[in-house]
């Protein structure tokens, strides 16, 4: 950050005017619109689907037909050792009752099974604009009829609708559990990592008030009125994503400005001082988020894409408050703030002292041997991915626990055909309905007494139906999507296209997975040119981005060996490499600029050896710190009983602890002692560097200042 520009955010009256605009800011974006995000979600299939796969078609052909927000509700009814006159009376009469529930629009039923034993009745539910949020609601509406004088006869609720609710209730209240599961981590971690009650206090206002509400209240804004897609988990994640970076943000400038509170007695210019020195790693780290959460936008995924801007905005916002608001709140409380570890001005800062000091003089002993050693290691540990099976999951395993709907699931698909509730829908032209609708029911894994013309006949255009023989969620029922899409295609001039519940899910894991191979490369690239950009080398990235490498591979490595042999899941969403990957390396090469830029700018005043040393002994409590708090925050996204993001809060917590205490600390301040000064290949610095003498450097006889920089009044 220029160094005027610093000056004025820590000046003495203009911190007061920094304050009033971002209590203005906080209020009128933060806590006024903030609170409205909610209301202009879109949880509907289609803001999740990709837009050209052939399922989103057969959603946006078929409104003449089948009104998309139409989701059917299955009432099953079983009695052991079959069904009775007064049991079908009871569901004849519960079906006519179901009418009168608000929202619901038809009712057919009841239908009895082949083996006598159960009931169905099915009520279409036509959510309104309150979307899924209301299908619980509605569920239970349902229910309570269903309910009443059962005598012995078990009732349950299945398909879609029921499942909608189920997770619906599963996100109800996302913002709210996942940020306050998120303050409480952070704030225990900040107050063993500080020990100052007001600090940490300090933080989590800057953090959620100053960042974590306006940020919801700028995705409002983008939302209502730029058609930004935002839905319950882009939402969630948003909170965690802003309130960890923000944080680790704000813990790398106040290690600068304690740093800089030794030297300068007046705190203004301490802290002027301190963002001229922080703010360019924290921007670099900023914008090396954001612009990885824009390759986002380069999905198929809707839910994917439309993730990148809206993390993209709350980074954003994190930033402004961090190196604008923060600064300011700091040097108005002053140096009380720190209470009891009060950063006195003339005391001294030593580079030999604490633990990462201690750290780095171990390293000196064998670089080569530690970094070796390390890499393989990580690499080893990498091989678990070989367990993961990030192919995507069925409805069951979705949940962390059992979700009444499909355990009700189950028990439809005992006495009807699995995919009842869930038809394969078609859209074709009119004049070949005929011949599409011998095709689709010849398929194989369609019920061929099911398979009907739902449109009027003489249309020139043709909506079928039919039900699958299997659940909807099976391999098998996959399978019969792609004989079903075969067979209807080869209808010479029909332009059948196939959609349904099944195709919308393999759809989703076939995007998902051409998604993971096309930005993942780009994210790295773009990664690579930030840190060449910002360390002025060539070879200093390229070492960099294989420790990334290899660190994201030993991160889910260990998280797939946990997820199928300590937590039972049977695999991963097909979008979990690629959502891991992002945070993993967007917010982890973090972790990578802290680092490398003290110690480029040590290696400027001491060589790139003693750089190294000094760059570690000054950065690396507040990355393990920061690494902790980031942990912490994803750690809060396993408060949801969604194994996705269970997952994925695993993971990147996992990862983060992986990078800011091995692979950062470690394998990177290895590799620098080791390289040396090439690592600065082709800039001025690897030309100038000069000799050095590492043996006498690592252990100096008396305690430098870790800047090198003597202590003075302002």
């Amino acid at each position: 950050m220029n160094r005027s520009i610093a000056g004025w955010i820590a000046h003495r009256w203009a911190k007061w005017v920094v304050l009033l605009l971002s209590l203005v800011f906080i209020v009128g974006v933060g806590i006024m619109l903030g609170s409205k995000l909610t209301s202009v979600q879109d949880n509907d299939v289609a803001s999740w689907l990709p837009g050209d796969a052939e399922s989103t078609k057969v959603i946006q052909q078929s409104k003449a037909f089948a009104n998309p927000d139409d989701i059917p509700a299955v009432v099953l009814y079983e009695r052991d050792g079959g069904t009775t006159p007064a049991d079908r009376a009871k569901a004849t009469a519960d079906a006519a009752d179901l009418k009168g529930v608000k929202d619901v629009s038809t009712v057919l039923g009841p239908f009895p099974s082949k083996d006598g034993e159960a009931l169905q009745v099915i009520a279409t539910i036509t959510i309104n604009s309150d979307g899924w949020e209301a299908l619980p609601d509605r569920v239970d509406d349902i229910t309570k009829i269903a309910d009443r004088g059962n005598d012995g006869l078990e009732v349950s609720l299945a398909g879609p609708a029921a499942l909608g609710a189920d997770q619906a209730e599963a996100f109800s209240g996302i913002d709210g559990i996942l940020l306050f599961s998120a303050v409480g981590i952070v704030f225990v971690i900040l107050l063993i990592t500080y020990r100052s009650l007001q600090l940490a206090i300090l933080f989590l206002l800057a953090g959620v008030l100053g960042a974590v509400l306006p940020a919801q209240g700028i995705v409002y804004l983008l939302a209502k009125y730029a058609d930004l897609t935002v839905n319950g988990q882009s939402a969630g994640i948003l909170s965690v994503l802003v309130l960890g970076a923000g944080v680790d943000y704000a813990l790398l400038l106040v290690a600068r400005y304690r740093e800089e509170l030794h030297r300068y007695e007046d705190r203004h210019e301490a802290m002027a001082h301190a963002l001229h020195r922080a703010a360019p790693a924290i921007l670099a780290s900023g914008a090396t988020v954001i612009i990885g959460l824009l390759c986002l936008t380069l999905a198929q995924m809707n839910s994917t894409s439309s993730l990148g801007p809206v993390g993209a905005a709350g980074i954003a916002v994190a930033l402004l408050t961090m190196l604008v608001t923060l600064p300011a709140l700091l040097v108005i409380f002053g140096r009380w703030i720190f209470w009891p570890f009060v950063p006195r001005f003339g005391d001294p800062i030593k580079s030999d002292t604490g633990v990462w000091a201690k750290v780095g003089q171990r390293i000196t002993r064998a670089p080569r041997a530690v970094w070796v050693v390390t890499t393989l290691v990580l690499v080893g540990l990498s091989f678990g991915i070989l367990q993961l099976n990030a192919t995507g999951l069925s409805n069951e395993d979705s949940f962390t626990k059992e979700q009444p709907s499909v355990v009700a699931e189950k028990k439809l698909a005992a006495h009807f055909p699995g995919g009842a509730g869930s038809p394969v829908a078609i859209i074709a032209k009119g004049d070949k309905a005929p011949e599409v609708q011998k095709a689709f029911a010849s398929a194989g894994g369609i019920d061929p007494a099911s398979v009907a013309v739902k449109s009027p006949a003489g249309s020139p255009v043709a909506y079928l139906e039919g039900t699958l023989t299997s659940a909807p969620d099976s391999d098998a029922a996959f399978d019969t999507i792609d004989r079903v899409r075969d067979a209807v295609h080869a209808v010479d001039g029909a332009d059948a296209i196939v959609g349904g519940n099944t195709a919308v899910n393999k759809d989703v894991q076939a995007a998902s997975s051409a998604d993971n191979k096309l930005i993942i490369p780009v994210i790295l690239v773009v990664v690579l040119l930030i840190l060449g950009l910002l360390l002025r080398s060539i070879a200093a990235p390229l070492v960099l981005l294989v420790t990334v490498v290899v660190s994201f591979a030993a991160a889910v490595g260990i998280s797939a060996l946990v997820f199928r042999h300590v937590f039972g899941f049977e695999g991963a969403d097909s979008s979990f490499p690629l959502f891991a990957f992002v945070f993993l390396v967007a917010l982890g090469i973090d972790y990578n600029i802290f680092l490398m830029t003290r110690v480029r700018e040590e290696s400027l005043k001491h060589g790139t050896r003693r750089g190294a040393l000094i760059g570690l002994a000054a950065t690396g409590g507040v990355i393990t710190s920061a690494g902790f708090v980031l942990a912490g925050t994803f750690t809060a996204l396993a408060t949801l009983p969604i194994v996705f993001l269970a997952e994925l809060g695993f993971v990147v917590a996992v990862g983060v602890l992986l990078d800011t205490i091995i692979v950062r600390s470690v394998l990177v301040t290895a590799l620098n002692l080791d390289i040396g000064r090439h690592i600065w290949w082709p800039s001025a610095l690897w030309r100038t560097d000069g000799p050095e003498h590492l043996a006498d450097d690592a252990h100096p006889a008396e305690p430098v200042d870790v800047s090198g920089e003597p202590a003075h009044k302002a």
